[in-house]
């Protein structure tokens, strides 16, 4: 039999010490017993999934969690994305993440609008296309406040964007677009402002006291994107558990099936449970399994260290615990957990500091056996410098 192999991936878990928490991280102060098992009966260390080159963010730390050079193979965020929703694109295409954003006073407030629901998000997709929309720009829907613009027929070399969640609190003059063409999208952001103000949709927001989409915020653009399949790279067959979209397009990518789990949110809210049991399911079939949560990101966005604590233990509970019981019946098997990146609750942005990691498995040992945290994973002195070389590394 083929060895069996699992990837957990605590989206953006990684942090700093936290006043509340004595001055312990999320990783050193949460309640995870069957991670630290993984990092005491096996090996952990530190992993740079961010090359210094490149924005901090799970498009570029994801792919390199998966065996991929970020430097060879990225794009862009919304090339992959556009991906997992089957948006047909061509070779001169622009792709951008459309996030519908909540701006007050002048300032980045929220880049979620509250977590909006994927149907509320559809309906101002809509109305954008029927009043911005042309031949050369549409929207198209995606998950919560996740959506995608195609721009054809204008060509963007040096444009420079910022990802809103990096920058809440931040004036929104300071973040517009800069570069070639840069006026067509600051055009767009500003026309959409006008749209979505007095929207029905909104004007309830507002009487709940929730945040409003008041604003597109247009980023992560690239052109269509390619890699070489895990099958061919890798030799094995496998498939991915997510709720967003950027994970489902990386693992369309390199020719993983998509499992969907129903009451998946990619937020705080997801049925953890039902993650943890698909992956079982999904281990009797495939070589190699990656199971994604997103709550622990949200949270380090939305700066809730204790909701973000919540999460991590969630998944050590519903997630890494009753897969770590059922690899066990295999003769051979290998188990990895780490985040893809930092999203400290103080700065409530990504980071590109390494992050902690533990596999455990048939052939791995270590000589450090302490639960998985940001400080016992430097006492050990092992530091993958290439993020994409610890596939290598868990895999042979």
């Amino acid at each position: 039999m083929n060895r069996k192999y699992v990837i957990v991936v605590p989206d953006g878990a990684a942090d700093q010490p936290i006043k509340m928490f004595g001055g312990k991280t999320i990783f050193e102060a949460a309640e995870k017993p069957n991670i630290d098992f993984i990092a005491m009966n096996g090996r952990q260390g530190l992993c740079q999934t961010v090359p210094p080159t490149l924005q901090p963010g799970s498009d570029v730390a994801m792919m390199a969690v998966l065996g991929y050079d970020p430097a060879k193979y990225y794009t862009g965020r919304a090339p992959i994305e556009a991906v997992a929703q089957g948006i047909d694109v061509i070779e001169s295409d622009w792709i951008f993440r459309c996030n519908l954003v909540t701006t007050a006073g002048g300032k980045m407030v929220d880049h979620s609008s509250g977590n909006i629901s994927s149907e509320e998000g559809k309906i101002f997709i809509e109305e954008l296309n029927k009043t911005l929309g042309s031949e050369h720009i549409r929207f198209y829907p995606g998950v919560g406040y996740r959506h995608l613009m195609v721009v054809k027929g204008y060509d963007f070399p040096d444009l420079q964007l910022q990802p809103p969640h990096d920058n809440i609190g931040i004036e929104t003059e300071k973040l517009m677009p800069r570069g070639k063409n840069a006026n067509v999208l600051i055009d767009l952001i500003k026309k959409s402002e006008t749209l979505l103000k007095d929207h029905s949709i909104n004007l309830a927001r507002r009487n709940l006291k929730k945040n409003e989409a008041t604003s597109i915020w247009l980023w992560g653009h690239g052109k269509k994107a390619r890699m070489e399949l895990f099958k061919k790279k890798y030799g094995l067959n496998g498939a991915a558990i997510t709720a967003v979209d950027l994970v489902k397009g990386l693992a369309n990518l390199i020719g993983f099936d998509f499992i969907k789990v129903e009451g998946a949110t990619g937020y705080f809210d997801t049925d953890y449970r039902a993650k943890g049991l698909a992956a079982i399911e999904a281990i009797k079939k495939y070589d190699i399994v990656l199971v994604h949560v997103e709550a622990t990101d949200e949270a380090g966005h939305a700066g809730k260290a204790d909701i973000k604590k919540k999460a991590l233990e969630e998944i050590d509970k519903h997630i890494v615990g009753p897969i770590l019981a059922d690899l066990k019946k295999y003769k051979n098997w290998r188990m990895l957990v780490m985040p893809d990146h930092p999203t400290p609750v103080s700065t409530q942005g990504h980071t590109g500091e390494a992050v902690p990691f533990a596999m455990m498995g048939d052939g791995i040992s270590g000589e450090v056996h302490l639960p998985l945290g940001e400080k016992n994973a430097v006492k050990t002195g092992i530091k993958i410098d290439n993020g994409y070389e610890l596939m290598i590394s868990f895999l042979k």
